[in-house]
């Protein structure tokens, strides 16, 4: 992948100290990383989501949150901060034609780097939950460190595959923007299941694949930046992420009705759609009869 083509963001910042742990005042968007420890509590307690993601987050209901990390200017100097730039500054380019496509405002994330733990307005949270977008900051948030896990845990070590992972938490903001996410919490007020293979988080997840495949396909056309073998890296990526992967590993088992983000099967199928067809419209996980 040629990244070093894309322009630079000005929303990339490093969080500050640790920030505390405290309870969260809405729900943390888990990333790839989280998935593992997301199934894993799962399995053990079999309880809904929220406390799952409290567990994770540091905390165990819906109160007032500790305050989030105070951040700082990056270091431009270092290569991986140069990375994410390059890449939140193509998702910044596609999305925003594209909302105005719509008649629509797309508003930038801020995308905070960490180390080990840090302070968010959805709680605090540990590196161990993975790259997680939360929508009570408008923020995505990334440890480095977790590229360095996709490269050695899910033997994903391609440019593209760490750009999924990005496109992927920027997906989430989409979501928020587009008022998904409160349609999600809606759907799960009026009862609709959260967890399981056909659970609302399963099709918020592959929602988010699917639009990291539309990103990919306006940058390419923007860009002309992938090279042979970069769309095969991210879809390893996927698959290596899938719930049933990740419980098989864990486990030696699979349990669909425990699903969080969708099997790898469907992880690779969403993102295709969305890399194929450049369109929003074809990510309609939530109508869609068959994941």
């Amino acid at each position: 992948m040629l990244w070093q083509k894309g322009r630079s963001s000005d929303n990339v910042e490093e969080a500050t100290g640790g920030g505390g742990g405290g309870f969260g005042i809405g729900p943390i968007h888990l990333g790839l990383g989280g998935t593992i420890i997301a199934i894993i509590i799962a399995i053990i307690f079999p309880s809904p989501r929220g406390i799952i993601f409290g567990l994770l987050s540091g905390g165990g209901s819906m109160a007032p949150s500790s305050a989030p990390s105070q951040t700082t200017q990056v270091d431009r100097s270092d290569p991986q901060v140069q990375f994410v730039s390059k890449i939140l500054g193509s998702t910044e380019d596609v999305w925003t034609g594209y909302f105005q496509q719509m008649g629509k405002q797309y508003v930038d994330p801020r995308l905070v780097l960490f180390h080990g733990q840090v302070g968010t307005a959805c709680g605090g949270a540990s590196a161990a939950v993975g790259p997680f977008y939360c929508p009570g900051d408008k923020r995505v948030y990334l440890d480095l460190d977790f590229f360095r896990e996709l490269a050695t845990r899910f033997r994903s070590d391609s440019d593209f595959a760490r750009a999924y992972v990005i496109a992927h938490e920027v997906g989430h903001h989409v979501q928020d923007q587009l008022g998904i996410m409160d349609m999600e919490r809606q759907l799960a007020q009026r009862g609709a299941p959260m967890k399981g293979a056909d659970g609302l988080s399963v099709r918020l997840e592959l929602q988010a694949d699917c639009f990291a495949g539309v990103w990919a396909n306006r940058s390419q056309q923007q860009l002309q930046w992938l090279q042979p073998g970069d769309v095969e890296g991210a879809l390893n990526a996927a698959s290596q992420i899938g719930d049933d992967t990740l419980e098989r590993e864990a486990q030696g088992t699979v349990v669909p009705d425990s699903f969080t983000h969708g099997p790898s099967a469907q992880r690779v199928k969403w993102f295709k759609t969305g890399f194929q067809s450049g369109d929003i419209n074809a990510c309609d996980t939530f109508r869609a009869q068959a994941l």
